[in-house]
């Protein structure tokens, strides 16, 4: 199998904090892991299971806690850019610690733009087809989220569209034409996995930010959220190696029959 002409983004997959921002932080180092999107570098960064063979993947080396990649650098509210709580509503930084607005530009230099400067050079290489921004979820919906305490499918697929993938006057543009839509939701079905389309989410910055311009050229950008019921150990949090195998070997599948269907 030829390698599959996508792009992979992984923008919260890390947990990692240099010393002088940590030292900011009012949370503990494991609010700092729950932040983490668990098994997404496992699974689709194939480096360490049989994860899907594409053109590029981009993961993130620090925590989103600090310099969230997947937020607009002009986003400075509460939950933007560098947010001022995490998702259980826990302060992120100690009283009079949050950064001033030259702090997070010098943040959004440092750690923001060169990794964004990287994934837009490998999104609109010669060759690429479509961009695969991967994310994980509960697999119930939290408090805060817009499907609180509703059970989740196994794969979220987002295109800044409606339940079908089409057109949201209230969203915009759709990252993605729904026939790729379609394509990618029948890959993921076919592969073992339950589906829905832009519920909970309909995509993020990134999504957003280069589909737009990748529908334009005749590619697409896709949100991917993986339920981490399929493969997290409950007792531990933490990823079960065989479970995350399995699963990372049947995404390879969907990616590598996406690839073949849209050749």
């Amino acid at each position: 199998m030829k390698t599959c002409p996508f792009v992979i983004s992984l923008p919260h997959c890390a947990g990692r904090v240099p010393v002088g921002i940590r030292q900011r932080m009012a949370i503990s180092d494991k609010e700092i892991e729950d932040a983490v999107d668990h098994g997404t570098y496992e699974i689709f960064s194939g480096k360490i299971f049989s994860g899907p063979r594409v053109q590029e993947v981009l993961a993130a080396r620090y925590s989103r806690l600090f310099c969230d990649l997947n937020r607009s650098p002009r986003n400075r509210g509460y939950k933007g850019v560098v947010p001022e709580t995490d998702y259980k509503g826990r302060h992120i930084f100690h009283p009079g610690m949050y950064p001033d607005d030259a702090t997070i530009e010098n943040w959004i230099m440092h750690y923001f733009r060169p990794w964004h400067e990287r994934l837009e050079k490998a999104v609109f290489s010669p060759g690429v087809m479509g961009l695969f921004d991967c994310h994980s979820l509960n697999g119930i919906g939290p408090v805060a989220a817009p499907d609180a305490g509703r059970k989740r499918k196994d794969v979220i697929i987002s295109n800044n569209g409606g339940k079908s993938g089409q057109s949201d006057p209230e969203s915009g543009d759709p990252t993605c034409p729904v026939h790729v839509v379609e394509i990618v939701e029948a890959a993921f079905l076919r592969a073992g996995f339950s589906t829905a389309v832009n519920d909970p989410y309909t995509g993020g910055f990134i999504t957003v930010h280069y589909g737009r311009r990748l529908v334009r050229q005749g590619a697409f950008a896709l949100q991917i959220e993986m339920n981490q019921d399929l493969y997290l150990d409950p007792a531990t949090e933490r990823c079960d190696f065989q479970k995350t195998a399995f699963v990372a070997g049947r995404a390879q599948a969907a990616f590598e029959e996406i690839a073949r269907r849209l050749a």
